[in-house]
């Protein structure tokens, strides 16, 4: 039964991938195809509107917009890069996935046009290297600057008069308060594993920093490392002190299972990218006027910096199709994301946009900025610096840490193997 249910989804997400895939090629030179996964609040309208601005200044043009929940959009997106289908407009979280892209072909060049009347330096530096690959520009960034942080229920620390942890050893005194008020400590939604990965991502880069992912990355060193193995050991370690909701590996992110209960007062914390901030915003005011925020606690033991900073600098960055009929027009269309009503629409959604001299009215936006201009470096997101079979390996090994399947040593191994035979190319 559970690989017939398996099968029938796989299925329904071909279905969904080759409809995307038709719609495609019945284009032309005047109709690009653009997908998007900005489905919550007003994200859809911002989209709408910036691609309106562009038909009324090219009215012989046609937009088709594809909106996609973030997990169905990777799926469909793999599909259509498998089937050399892809859309004029499609975006990814660079790193691996971009350069894949390139080395295959798939992408177009958008060096000249980033740097035709130099409006390449509208963008802060970080978002124009983060999209770059081999001295060219692949990536447009778009929105937003995506990192990751704690966000959580002032009310709740108010009444139990907890304060904002400092290290792991302060965090973990505090969820112990939580626990013993019936309070889970943490909303976690891990189905689709990218949520679980940022625990892992944090406990491994506050133990050992930056430098041991970089060196397992290039084969210097190995996920073997010890800052691996002790961020494997300590989720188990939390999962077995009941830190997150009950059943957590089997909720949905995307469905709002982790949301839901962190509104209704249930669970205190949530850690998550900065996106959250519009989601909280758009669909539930009364919790975004009670949240708060502070980035990851400093391990003691560990030789971490506590300022470095998890994410992106643009967390949808846009690529043109190298079989796009109208590579021109398609850029064209995203600089109208980042015109002045574009800018102003990004804020005004609870969101960062990569680019230089803007201004944050919103606190919760200006003390997330101040986490990455105050962070010395920046750890990218492992599932965008890892290649996408090795990125999988990752996932899904730190799905089955969280669900107590796998040792934290039998992880390390797992994703070390993957990554010397993807280096071996």
């Amino acid at each position: 039964m559970k690989q017939m249910k398996t099968f029938l989804v796989a299925c329904l997400l071909l279905s969904l991938a080759f409809s995307f895939i038709g719609c495609k090629q019945g284009g032309s030179a005047n109709t690009l195809e653009f997908w998007s996964i900005q489905v919550d609040g007003d994200a859809p309208a911002v989209v709408q509107r910036a691609v309106d601005r562009f038909i009324t200044a090219n009215p012989n043009m046609k937009v088709n917009i594809n909106f996609m929940a973030n997990d169905v959009y990777k799926q469909t997106l793999a599909v259509a890069m498998a089937a050399d289908k892809t859309p004029d407009l499609f975006f990814s979280w660079t790193g691996g996935p971009m350069y894949e892209y390139v080395n295959n072909g798939q992408i177009a060049d958008l060096t000249s046009y980033m740097n035709a009347n130099n409006y390449k330096d509208k963008f802060l530096d970080a978002a124009i290297a983060q999209g770059s690959y081999q001295g060219k520009i692949w990536g447009f960034p778009m929105t937003n600057v995506g990192v990751c942080a704690v966000f959580y229920n002032k009310e709740i620390f108010e009444r139990l008069r907890l304060q904002v942890p400092a290290t792991i050893k302060e965090l973990e005194t505090v969820c112990s308060t939580l626990i013993s008020n019936r309070i889970t400590p943490f909303s976690l939604a891990n189905k689709t594993q990218w949520t679980g990965s940022m625990y892992f991502m944090f406990l491994a880069t506050r133990r050992g920093g930056v430098q041991p992912f970089i060196n397992a990355v290039d084969g210097s060193g190995t996920f073997l490392d010890p800052a691996f193995i002790h961020a494997g050991n300590k989720i188990q370690q939390w999962v077995k002190g009941n830190y997150f909701l009950p059943g957590f590996n089997g909720l949905d992110w995307d469905a709002g299972q982790a949301r839901t209960p962190l509104y209704r007062g249930e669970t205190a914390m949530l850690i998550m990218g900065s996106w959250f901030v519009h989601q909280a915003k758009s669909e539930s005011p009364e919790f975004f006027s009670k949240m708060g925020i502070f980035n990851f606690p400093r391990d003691e033991e560990g030789v971490g910096d506590a300022n470095s900073v998890i994410g992106t600098v643009g967390d949808n960055f846009y690529h043109v199709s190298s079989t796009s009929k109208n590579k021109a027009k398609a850029f064209e269309l995203l600089t109208y994301f980042l015109d002045e009503e574009g800018i102003e629409d990004i804020l005004n959604d609870g969101r960062i946009p990569p680019v230089k001299n803007v201004t944050l009215e919103d606190p919760l936006l200006a003390e997330l900025f101040s986490m990455v201009q105050k962070a010395p470096d920046m750890q990218l997101w492992y599932d965008q610096s890892l290649s996408p079979e090795v990125a999988d390996v990752h996932k899904i090994t730190s799905q089955e840490i969280f669900g107590l399947t796998l040792s934290s040593e039998e992880a390390a191994q797992r994703l070390q193997s993957a990554q010397e035979t993807f280096l071996k190319r």
